[in-house]
């Protein structure tokens, strides 16, 4: 499985997990707040920022029908007409470009989700190293061939989507010359459990379709991205905000700078810690070995005393005759005299 550059960033299992903060509509539609959030994204290490980009109006229709308003009462924008939501939480398109230079002059990467074939040529005029596919457009095959014709890799969530479905974007992709494609795992609940998650997925996603696979996360911590790694993951986005207390349309299942830098630094140690499949030990415990026990003297032992359970001792360090020998030594006599602490050997036995 061959790894994927995006920009300068190599995305792979043998490179750090790559961290996105995704900033959504966390912003409130100020500008100043949005600048605050990638300076303090960068500072948390995150690598990536990303936006969505689209309007009210294409993302939906501004209809007064029970269609367009969200029924599920659990939500948490349960009665919230769609177009007002979106309204409310889309980046507008004239701040993409300050905040994807604010991003990269602090040494991060910035790219966006598009919604529609004009954000798609709007991204890709900005420079944008990647496309983002979101879960719910997985099965927009006219966006996702309208990105992949553009040249670069894409990022594509699979929330909800199918094998078939799956197996469809990819060929859409396919077909339009896209190849660099990150298939992330994803739950499109809002926020979602840990319980649904299912990240026995990853691996079996990777092993499916041949390609890098990763863990877009709605849930609450950092305890299921640290999780994803482990079992393969080599992207994770999450969902970013300053303060969840100050509010934000996805503040409820949003990470906040201290927890954005605990997950770099979680993920690359679980990403380092997967390592090979070993045993006996690494170069680095060698001398840890010799605090393994052994056989020593108890007591003084003079010439020609049985050796028994009253003048020998398993014990720590390990410069003794092993442990496993203790059935071979027992009812043996003391060549030598033998001074308590003396780690047994075989020239100290008739």
């Amino acid at each position: 499985m061959k790894d994927i550059q995006i920009g300068q960033r190599m995305i792979g299992a043998s490179h750090p997990p790559f961290i996105i903060a995704e900033l959504s509509g966390n912003h409130g539609q100020d500008l100043g707040l949005a600048e605050e959030m990638v300076r303090q994204a960068a500072q948390a290490g995150a690598h990536a920022i990303k936006l969505q980009t689209y309007t009210a109006d294409s993302m939906t229709l501004d209809v007064d029908s029970e269609h367009f308003v969200i029924q599920e009462a659990d939500s948490l924008w349960a009665g919230e007409s769609l177009h007002s939501l979106y309204a409310k939480a889309a980046t507008p398109y004239e701040w993409h470009k300050p905040l994807f230079e604010l991003a990269s002059s602090l040494g991060m990467l910035a790219f966006s989700s598009p919604f529609d074939e004009h954000a798609v040529d709007f991204l890709d005029s900005l420079g944008v190293p990647c496309f983002k596919i979101a879960s719910f457009e997985l099965t927009d095959l006219p966006l996702i061939r309208a990105a992949a014709a553009k040249g670069k890799p894409l990022i594509m969530s699979t929330g909800m989507a199918s094998l078939s479905e799956i197996e469809q974007a990819i060929a859409t992709a396919n077909g339009a010359g896209c190849d660099e494609i990150i298939l992330l795992k994803c739950t499109s609940t809002y926020p979602a459990q840990a319980s649904n998650t299912n990240l026995a997925t990853i691996p079996h996603l990777r092993q499916a379709f041949g390609y890098q696979v990763g863990l877009s996360d709605h849930t609450a911590g950092i305890g299921v991205s640290v999780a994803a790694v482990a079992l393969g993951a080599s992207v994770i986005e999450k969902h970013f905000v300053l303060d969840r207390t100050a509010g934000g349309v996805d503040a409820e299942f949003s990470i906040e700078p201290n927890e954005l830098s605990a997950l770099v630094t979680e993920t690359q140690r679980a990403q380092l810690a997967m390592g090979e499949i070993r045993y006996g030990g690494t170069q680095a415990e060698e001398k840890s070995k010799q605090y393994r026990r052994s056989i020593y003297a108890c007591r003084d032992i003079k010439v020609g005393e049985v050796l028994s359970a009253s003048n020998l001792r398993i014990v720590r360090p390990a410069f003794g005759l092993a442990p496993k020998h203790w059935d071979k030594v027992l009812t043996k006599q003391a060549r030598v005299a033998i001074k308590k602490g003396t780690p047994l050997d075989w020239v100290h036995i008739t």
